[in-house]
């Protein structure tokens, strides 16, 4: 099932990129990277690190109440690596990261409204000071804790800041089940905010 939804994506992107209105820009124009807080702030804090490639960007104009609006629709691929741990205690600690696609709509004052589906997606915990015992051996392990499959849906808003190096903010709310967790499957709800940037500024 991961193959196919791999290949699904890869094709997908092949498809909107070959479309794009913009294909003359490089590589930096096209690249958002974002840093912000991830977690579920009562418990499990931490940080993400990411980044969104621009696949195809289109204008729609609506009239409304006599006036012309324009919002600008944006698909991207995106990547994210996180990591949270509960830092009094020392536990629920993991790494987080994830693969998709994210629809963005942006109105005419930079205000944004996202969606993000990440179907390929992987949570590894981290436990504390472990140790088996191996014969008449007592050894400590490695790197203690478990990998799961982890997809996400995140629901977001955001700011842009156009023609800016810092070229805007966020704010999801993004669930990401667990699966295989102790046989059965872990819901996790986590808040992450931030801000993206781009490197090459536009004019």
């Amino acid at each position: 099932m991961k193959k196919y939804t791999l290949i699904f994506l890869l094709i997908s992107a092949l498809q909107l990129k070959g479309q794009d209105k913009i294909d003359a820009s490089t590589f930096l124009a096209k690249t958002e990277f974002k840093i912000g807080y991830s977690g579920t702030i009562l418990w499990s804090n931490g940080f993400l690190v990411g980044a969104e490639y621009l696949l195809k960007e289109l204008d729609k104009t609506k009239e409304r109440r006599g006036a012309k609006r324009t919002n600008t629709h944006q698909f991207l691929f995106n990547g994210n690596l996180s990591f949270m741990t509960n830092f009094s205690s020392k536990t629920d600690t993991g790494g987080y990261a994830n693969f998709g696609l994210t629809w963005r709509r942006t109105n005419k004052k930079g205000k944004q409204f996202s969606i993000d589906l990440n179907p390929l997606g992987y949570y590894r915990s981290f436990l504390p000071e472990t140790y088996k015992v191996n014969g008449d051996r007592v050894d400590k392990v490695f790197l203690p804790g478990r990998g799961y499959y982890s997809p996400s849906i995140s629901v977001g808003i955001g700011k842009r800041r156009k023609g800016k190096v810092r070229s805007g903010s966020y704010v999801n709310i993004t669930y990401s089940p667990r699966f295989n967790y102790n046989a059965g499957t872990l819901p996790t709800f986590s808040i992450q905010y931030g801000f993206r940037f781009n490197f090459k500024n536009k004019k």
